[in-house]
């Protein structure tokens, strides 16, 4: 998720706030989650092929592989905020700082210089599609419960990001923005870019 909240000590720059605090980012996130995973479940069942008859239950060995890939996933999330942060903001990877809040048990990537809205956008998007769509559509292609459920695990993992791609909406692409060192969001410091 695009939550910050690294730094509490961190000067905010001057600029137009787009940001919600973390909880109420928590109760946002389970407004746009609620119809998500309803959806989400139609549409895998409408559209998987049926698995064969017999039963469907996972060994142990199963569980733990997949649980391991939940929490991988968890870290790979950040990961790509990062890259894309890197790759279509142009930042060096030293700018942006890792870390992990033992409060929320969550970890976090946090830029630390301002960038182009278009690129924060690309950034906060591309955990929902690489970790959350590109899997929940090939589970479901293939009737693959698990992988479409990975999926979906990671594109709810993604609604905070969605609501930051709300909340920025209505920015021009060109203006620079800064992420929120203690909020979730982002700061828009430079509108000459447009």
């Amino acid at each position: 998720m695009a939550i910050s909240m690294s730094n509490p000590d961190q000067e905010l720059p001057g600029g137009i706030d787009l940001s919600v605090s973390p909880a109420a980012a928590t109760i946002y996130t389970l407004a746009i989650s609620l119809p998500l995973v309803a959806g989400l479940i139609a549409l895998y069942a409408a559209l998987s092929p049926k698995p064969a008859p017999g039963p469907q239950v996972a060994t142990p060995i199963q569980a733990l592989l997949f649980l391991a890939a939940l929490l991988l996933g968890i870290f790979l999330h950040e990961m790509v905020h990062a890259v894309g942060w890197a790759y279509f903001g142009h930042l060096p990877l030293r700018r942006i700082q890792f870390g992990f809040h033992a409060r929320t048990l969550t970890p976090y990537a946090h830029a630390l210089d301002p960038m182009p809205a278009r690129a924060y956008r690309l950034a906060a998007a591309l955990p929902a599609l690489v970790l959350g769509a590109l899997p929940y559509v090939i589970g479901t292609g293939l009737g693959n419960l698990p992988i479409a459920f990975f999926g979906t695990v990671f594109l709810l993992a993604a609604a905070g990001d969605l609501l930051v791609l709300w909340l920025i909406r209505g920015i021009d692409a060109r203006v620079l923005v800064q992420d929120h060192p203690r909020q979730v969001g982002c700061i828009v410091v430079d509108t000459e870019g447009k």
